[in-house]
């Protein structure tokens, strides 16, 4: 290993870790903002809107169909106007959390449906507003199933953060390009690749850990 290895490696990962936890709390916002409306506003459910399930829906669809790297370029003026420039691990925030967003959205949307219908329709019985049905029906039934799928997005948003770095966002994925592949720094292109891999190991049994938590406490109250 050269001297310069730790530090270079160091500077990328707080880079990668600041763009991922960021990019994660917004895009989970986000996310949980589509995908509820997507369950709440469709045919039958307790909010139905068919209009604005249809426009959500396309508006999904549409932009989970860009290739990410093409997002982000289309984003760039976005983030330049809310951040103030269109470089850096904080420009790429703004990217991330947007392409994150609705793939995130559709499958929080998977989780809740997975709710059965028969416990909100016992809900209503009881006079249950739509407020009350999302935030101690719908949420809590599905809180397992979505801890997972807020585990894949992080993973995805990891993943994503690399590819950001291609156009000058920093992190792994940046010093992977400019300085591994480009200078042909073999240690530091393994390096990158070992530590994005340990991140995503530890994402992966943090969220199944929680979720295998939730589901122990809750079937000890039942």
């Amino acid at each position: 290993m050269r001297d310069d290895l730790l530090d270079l490696l160091w500077n990328a990962f707080c880079q990668t870790l600041y763009m991922l936890v960021w990019s994660s709390f917004f895009s989970i916002i986000l996310g949980l903002l589509l995908g509820i409306t997507l369950v709440v506003t469709e045919k039958g459910n307790v909010l139905e809107a068919r209009i604005v399930h249809r426009i959500v829906s396309v508006i999904i669809n549409g932009v989970r169909s860009l290739p990410f790297i093409i997002l982000i370029v289309l984003l760039l003026p976005v983030a330049r106007w809310v951040v103030g420039t269109s470089l850096g691990p904080t420009a790429a925030i703004v990217s991330l959390s947007i392409g994150a967003a609705p793939f995130l959205g559709r499958i929080i949307e998977s989780s809740l449906k997975e709710v059965a219908l028969g416990k909100i329709e016992a809900a209503k019985a009881f006079g249950a507003s739509p407020f009350d049905i999302i935030f101690r029906v719908l949420i809590p039934e599905a809180l397992p199933a979505l801890v997972r799928s807020l585990t894949i997005a992080i993973i995805a948003v990891t993943e994503l953060t690399a590819v950001a770095g291609a156009i000058g966002a920093g992190g792994l994925g940046s010093l992977a390009i400019r300085f591994g592949y480009m200078r042909f720094r073999e240690d530091i292109m393994f390096s990158t690749v070992a530590i994005i891999i340990l991140m995503v190991q530890i994402i992966q049994w943090t969220g199944d850990y929680i979720a295998k938590s939730i589901n122990r406490r809750r079937y000890k109250l039942d």
